[in-house]
């Protein structure tokens, strides 16, 4: 039986989004490293992120996102929010969004109680399964109705997926690997060994509406090749000009490319240097 989540043998590639959850990312405390760090494990699969929303600790926010993501089809990563504190909501909010009910998953109980022997062990206690802290512990466990396990080879204690939608701890050194195995696990399908390129140029003198109807003709003409116009007054190297690039499979690049540099010679611009990216 194919799990809720693996792509069909004809299925086109999903988009893949990102949700980061905490109040610590909205007020400063701790700056966000989940965004460059996920860019980058798609990247090396050939993958590219589509979307990322920040959300802090506010369960109605917390609700509407996740309705959104559960919706929308794609392949969304979820992190922060699933423990057992206070201002831990995802679990019981993913549910609601759901419309089930929590339940504590089995298999993350015993991973738990698992962890918590370890932990008794390491301290030269006792395991008790019945004290208070202990049973609390195990409302880390306490997931959707439905839900399947992501393992965490940092401390044992599981994330959850639902469908396509994933979700991890907001600690980075406990997030990464669990994205990296959901990723390798469920998503292989959909990986590729061609690069993803951009190439652009430093355009001098030019104004974006002008541009606006060449870039037009290099979408229409080059379907699958991203056309981007980057505008900057003040960079410390090249002063005000703007960017203008595609991006895309390697092949067609180049041809977009070509096509680009061909229709930007009528206005006799004057160029900076050309980038390339991937």
């Amino acid at each position: 039986m194919t799990p809720s989540n693996c792509p069909t043998p004809t299925e086109a590639r999903p988009h893949f989004g990102l949700i980061i959850i905490g109040d610590e990312i909205l007020s400063g405390k701790r700056a966000d490293k989940h965004l460059p760090k996920v860019i980058e494990l798609l990247k090396a699969r050939g993958l590219s992120l589509a979307y990322a929303d920040y959300v802090g600790d506010e369960p109605t926010r917390i609700t509407a996102a996740l309705k959104r993501a559960f919706a929308s089809g794609d392949v969304v990563f979820s992190t922060g929010g699933i423990g057992a504190t206070p201002d831990d909501h995802t679990r019981q909010c993913a549910a609601q969004a759901l419309g089930r009910e929590l339940h504590l998953h089995p298999l993350a109980k015993a991973l738990i109680e698992q962890r918590m022997q370890d932990v008794a062990l390491e301290q030269g206690k006792v395991y008790d399964p019945s004290q208070a802290d202990n049973l609390h512990r195990l409302n880390m466990g306490v997931f959707p109705q439905g839900a399947e396990i992501i393992p965490n080879p940092y401390n044992k204690i599981p994330g959850f997926s639902v469908g396509r939608v994933h979700f991890v701890p907001g600690f980075p050194v406990m997030a990464w690997p669990m994205v990296e195995w959901v990723l390798d696990t469920h998503y292989r399908e959909f990986f590729t060994s061609q690069a993803w390129l951009e190439r652009s140029l430093i355009v001098f003198g030019a104004m974006e509406a002008t541009l606006t109807p060449l870039m037009q003709t290099l979408e229409h003409t080059h379907p699958g090749v991203k056309v981007f116009s980057l505008p900057s007054v003040d960079h410390p190297e090249y002063g005000r000009h703007i960017e203008l690039g595609v991006k895309g499979a390697p092949d067609a690049v180049a041809a977009a490319f070509a096509d680009m540099l061909t229709g930007l010679a009528p206005f006799q611009l004057k160029y900076g240097p050309e980038l390339v990216r991937n």
